[in-house]
């Protein structure tokens, strides 16, 4: 049944085939109709071009999108790592002056055991422990001044009113302590031993650790890039401004859409600059932060524009010329054909035997091998090479070696006459014989009687008589299995071949029983 459908499958194969040929001779022979075939191609191919060019658009604002999500992410990501670090050294600060502060020990040792952590974080403006009256009273660099007071921050009004307000993130401040920079600050509450408030550890982080981070992300130069606090306060935004810096945008439309949900994406009209932009945020996970990125569409499609551009102006220029040249060549088609199908000829042939060359032999094994998988059926090779050749052409000349590959040849295709079977020259002196449906004993009948022919001829070179000439045979047969190799049957059958040769040549070396049982021994 399964030989039945490959069989069936193979006649419609052909049939379709057939048709192909037919529809393109009856095209040769109606030039018209080939022109009017390629202007319908030329239409049919600007349609496309033109639909392709509308899904390259919504394309490239997909990519936009992604593209911020990914900066958004990068961003976020940054930030939330950052300020897990912060906040290791605020714990350890905390810690060490709940326990050490009051151990007696040397400033400089508690130094030491507060800001051990704070000392590797990066865009550190600096590091302090402050008490209950907003007091500094310790430094990560040893010197402050004592008259400063931070009482009146949000950071210590904060922790001084909640006691479970945990890790705070202050709104952006110029500093006291280094001539007047911006900066926000991340605190924790210090808790006395009887609970009270005694003071919070104060981290100043620089706002140019933000505006260092925007900098690094290109999106466009209409497009923006900021950090704000879930209150709508800018921290850091990109094109800098420092007048942007602590700027409240709570009541912004556009910033709206961005507190009321934790991310997304979203196109917006700016009310600053009318700009169209693709805004992208996302909120920064542990932290009051929102992440945002807003590329300009402009600049999201202007690299589509230059291809639509580009690929409009292309596609009716070689429409244009596709059509004029389908006319053209429209009335060669029928030399065409006849041309390639001499080629055809050719590349299949080999020029000397008239045989199959080695590329015919190749693809002929595959399909026959996977074939005979298919059916279960065995498949035969033979591997055929003409006795002392060498010393034939060095005693006769080549002119009397092509003649006798000639006259083995036509013996050898003498004696296989199925259609089926695949005689082709496999290179030099040797040829090769592919039998389908063949057993090891009808192979080597084939072999003997391919030998036998061409031993009773005789092959004439010049005057000087009949040379007779003999072939050495290689027989290999096998039932292919799921995990065998094609290639391991022609090997079997150039072995069997070399054994013919050890023997005495002008023999018949039979298929071996490894051969016929290679499909159960090879893996499957």
């Amino acid at each position: 049944m399964v030989h039945g459908a490959h069989w069936q499958r193979r006649r419609w194969r052909r049939i379709f085939r057939q048709e192909v040929a037919g529809v393109a001779r009856y095209i040769g022979n109606h030039p018209v109709l080939a022109g009017l075939a390629g202007t319908l191609v030329a239409v049919a191919m600007a349609g496309l071009t033109l639909l392709t060019l509308l899904n390259g658009r919504t394309d490239a604002l997909d990519h936009a999108r992604e593209t911020s999500q990914n900066l958004v992410a990068i961003m976020s990501s940054d930030l939330e790592r950052n300020v897990e670090i912060y906040d290791l050294s605020l714990q350890a600060m905390v810690d060490g002056v709940e326990h050490h502060l009051n151990a007696g020990l040397p400033l400089d040792v508690q130094r030491a055991v507060l800001f051990d952590r704070a000392t590797t974080a990066a865009y550190l403006g600096g590091a302090y422990i402050v008490d209950a009256n907003g007091a500094v009273i310790l430094s990560q660099q040893g010197e402050f001044n004592p008259d400063v007071r931070f009482a009146d921050r949000d950071y210590f009004l904060v922790h001084q009113r909640h006691a479970a307000a945990g890790l705070y993130m202050s709104h952006p401040f110029r500093s006291r302590l280094r001539d007047g920079k911006f900066s926000i600050g991340l605190t924790r509450r210090i808790t006395n031993a009887d609970g009270s408030f005694g003071g919070v550890a104060l981290l100043a982080i620089r706002i140019d650790y933000f505006q260092r981070l925007l900098d690094r992300i290109t999106v466009g130069k209409s497009s923006s890039v900021f950090v704000a606090m879930t209150d709508g306060t800018v921290i850091a935004r990109k094109p800098h401004s420092a007048s942007d810096i602590g700027m409240n945008i709570s009541r912004s439309p556009i910033f709206v859409e961005m507190a009321a949900h934790s991310d997304g994406s979203y196109v917006a009209t700016s009310p600053v600059d009318g700009v169209v932009r693709m805004y992208t945020y996302a909120h920064v996970p542990g932290t009051p932060l929102i992440a945002a990125v807003a590329p300009a569409i402009d600049d999201a499609l202007e690299p589509w524009r230059q291809r639509a551009v580009l690929n409009g102006v292309l596609t009716l220029t070689f429409g244009a010329v596709f059509i004029v040249v389908s006319w053209l060549l429209a009335f060669a088609l029928r030399d065409r054909q006849r041309a390639q199908a001499a080629l055809m000829r050719l590349a299949a042939t080999d020029a000397l035997t008239g045989l199959s060359n080695r590329r015919v032999l190749d693809r002929r094994l595959d399909e026959e091998w996977r074939r005979a998988r298919r059916s279960g059926k065995p498949l035969s090779a033979l591997f055929i090479d003409i006795d002392h050749f060498k010393h034939f052409n060095d005693t006769y000349g080549h002119a009397s070696g092509d003649e006798a590959l000639s006259a083995v040849a036509e013996c050898i295709s003498t004696m296989v006459r199925r259609t089926v079977d695949v005689v082709a020259r496999y290179g030099g002196e040797e040829f090769a014989v592919l039998l389908p449906e063949t057993n090891a004993e009808g192979a080597f009948a084939v072999a003997e009687k391919i030998r036998r022919a061409v031993q009773a001829q005789d092959i004439l070179h010049g005057g000087d008589g009949g040379v007779a000439v003999t072939v050495s045979v290689g027989c290999a047969t096998c039932v292919p299995a799921q995990g065998a190799n094609a290639l391991d049957l022609l090997a079997d059958a150039d072995r069997q071949l070399y054994a013919a040769k050890a023997a005495g040549r002008n023999r018949v070396a039979p298929a071996q029983t490894a051969d016929r049982s290679m499909a159960q021994n090879s893996p499957s």
